[in-house]
């Protein structure tokens, strides 16, 4: 299937004019034009010139899409069809698990993810931490232990997303707090979501987590006992 994005014309004479009018011109690209402008350079210089010059339009046209994309987003979760995640955690769940079509995250968003190592046993953990958390000194340390975890790695989680989003086989979706759906995003999703490709319940995944771990405690009790 083709896709058409949209257009911006521009030249130092009527030539584009002409052109967007003629039968040469592909008459699935005329309707994608959103502007036409003369420019005085030609090359880097005069599509410089054009992208200012269609700014105030190109600024309209992000709005627009943005505004659609959330609306669509928000639909999902009013609708109840268990196509939607938010949340840092639980949109990292889907993400794992190649369920995210298109990922949604705040332009802002002011998250850094941890890589911490364990010295004493060397298991390695990820965390999400926003600044309140950073400045906590728990997060840093084992929580059965009190091991002060070394730092192996530390990057802002926006920019992880736009390096490894392609390994989950989705498309990224960066947007702003400035439209009314946008501000309602940031403020009521935490800034970060996902429109999955099918139907997913991410509780019942916690809840078989939670069934692991209990398993894996009674085993060690059960282990504990014979030994004795």
């Amino acid at each position: 299937m083709l896709l058409f994005m949209n257009h911006i014309l521009a030249g130092c004479a009527d030539f584009k004019t002409e052109l967007s009018q003629s039968n040469m011109f592909d008459p699935r690209l005329r309707g994608n034009i959103l502007n036409v402008v003369d420019v005085s350079y030609g090359g880097e210089s005069g599509f410089n010139e054009a992208i200012k010059l269609s700014a105030e339009i190109l600024g309209d046209n992000k709005f627009t899409q943005e505004k659609r994309l959330i609306g669509n987003y928000f639909e999902e979760i009013s609708q109840e069809t268990g196509k939607s995640v938010y949340g840092v955690d639980d949109t990292l769940k889907a993400l794992e698990m190649g369920a995210v079509d298109t990922l949604i995250v705040w332009e802002n968003l002011d998250i850094t993810r941890y890589t911490l190592k364990n010295i004493a046993t060397g298991e390695v953990v990820i965390k999400h931490l926003n600044k309140e958390q950073e400045g906590d000194q728990k997060n840093f340390r084992d929580s059965t232990t009190n091991v002060v975890l070394e730092v192996q790695e530390k990057t802002s989680l926006l920019e992880w997303f736009a390096d490894e989003y392609g390994n989950f086989g989705c498309a990224l979706e960066f947007v702003t707090n400035k439209s009314t759906e946008g501000s309602q995003f940031c403020r009521g999703f935490g800034g970060i979501g996902g429109i999955l490709r099918y139907k997913l319940d991410i509780r019942l995944f916690d809840e078989a987590s939670d069934d692991e771990v209990a398993d894996d405690e009674l085993v060690d009790d059960e282990l504990f006992e014979d030994s004795e």
